[in-house]
């Protein structure tokens, strides 16, 4: 009988099994035989036990670098050697995750040299995971990426590897050049990724459009999402071959106008309210061909996104409505390093930027970031505990309508 039945009971079914490739990787490397083996028999203990087997340390590393690499280590050593040490490493990953087959093949290789040969593309973070190797290779697996033109990705409380989506190489609603802005923020900020100065992790995401496919408004401290400040272009011409073609335009899209900005009139779409539209881009992803983005493209910056540790849960809040997104990017650059230093100042320990503003309150940081509240701040009307409004300094009707028009 097998020494594992519950994780064979996982190489059941039409889809692909990590068990399967498991059991492949130990018949292929002489590094896994062991090491696989174990890995199925401590998961079934831990199936059997129900808790897991494996201790979490960052306490293992490579030359130079305060992050990149989880050292994992096994609880019973004894009952499994092959997985005394398994330790996984994050290895920052191309723009977009665009990649040649070259490429692909050259940093599997290195892995297979010196580690499990599992790998995940890609981590929550957005980088390639390596997935399992021993003390003595860590330092050979960093030289040879970095030979070959790699770089280790973040970890601990650092800037966590930024990403974003495909943006302008695939994607016809991009607002702002999302490859180019991660490289070189991530080129900007290699201290605060490799180094950890901070608090807690903190994190950068950047989606081209307000669809968010990064889903940076709930996964990344500082969200940077494409938008635009002038108003939609509507092609009529285009709203009539929808028409004609079966697709009730009323009830598809009209309908479904969040704040009711848009109206057919005359048989006509039109943008009627145009102060009140969310760039929620229903009408776009619903006729691309007749309603695309305004022409005045940037970004909305928003912070705070995260998931439950100390507190629940949380998504973003808009800080600046509307922000250029053109190089060097100073403007960002400027208001994210303020950021950071506010929250390295008043921040607890293993407390994220999003809990110490839920702690201080939200007005407390717009001052320090010499930022005045607009309306695009308030989540719930009449109802936010963040905002207090000031006699002296009221944000007014003008304030509002600077970020819209």
């Amino acid at each position: 009988m097998s020494e594992t039945p519950m994780m064979d009971e996982l190489e059941k079914g039409p889809w692909p099994s990590f068990v399967t490739q498991i059991k492949r990787a130990g018949e292929s490397k002489a590094l896994m035989a062991e090491s696989s083996k174990d890995l199925l028999r401590q998961q079934e203990t831990a199936f059997t036990e129900k808790q897991g087997l494996w201790k979490h340390g960052g306490i293992v590393g490579v030359k130079g670098y305060g992050g990149g690499v989880i050292g994992r280590y096994h609880m019973r050593p004894e009952d499994y050697p092959g997985l005394e040490h398994f330790h996984t490493m994050r290895i920052n990953h191309p723009c977009g995750w665009f990649y040649t087959t070259d490429k692909l093949r050259e940093v599997c290789d290195i892995w297979d040299k010196h580690g499990s040969g599992l790998t995940n593309f890609h981590g929550s973070t957005g980088d390639i995971i390596f997935l399992g190797t021993n003390t003595e290779h860590l330092q050979p697996i960093a030289d040879d990426l970095s030979e070959k033109g790699w770089d280790i990705g973040s970890s601990g409380s650092a800037l966590r590897t930024p990403t974003g989506c495909v943006g302008p190489a695939r994607c016809e609603y991009a607002c702002f050049d999302t490859l180019d802005f991660i490289h070189d923020v991530t080129n900007t900020f290699q201290d605060e990724l490799h180094r950890p100065p901070f608090p807690y992790k903190t994190k950068i995401k950047a989606s081209g459009c307000c669809n968010d496919c990064v889903a940076a408004m709930g996964r990344s401290d500082t969200a940077v999402i494409g938008t635009w400040r002038d108003e939609l272009r509507i092609d009529n011409d285009a709203v009539k071959e929808y028409m004609d073609s079966g697709m009730d335009v009323q009830s598809l899209v009209v309908d479904n106008c969040p704040t009711d900005a848009i109206e057919m009139v005359n048989g006509k779409l039109e943008l009627v309210r145009a102060e009140d539209c969310t760039r929620c881009m229903h009408c776009i992803n619903m006729m691309p061909k007749a309603v695309r983005p305004g022409v005045n493209k940037g970004a909305t910056i928003l912070c705070g996104a995260k998931a439950p540790v100390l507190h629940g849960a949380v998504l973003s809040t808009v800080i600046i409505p509307f922000m250029k997104m053109e190089p060097p990017y100073t403007e960002f650059k400027e208001y994210w390093e303020k950021a950071m230093d506010w929250w390295d100042e008043n921040g607890k320990v293993r407390e994220r930027i999003s809990e110490l503003i839920d702690r201080v309150g939200l007005d407390t940081f717009l001052k320090h970031m010499e930022i005045k509240p607009v309306p695009q701040m308030v989540k719930t009307p009449r109802a936010n505990p963040y905002i207090f409004w000031r006699e002296e300094a009221p944000p007014g009707l003008d304030e509002f309508k600077k970020y819209i028009h």
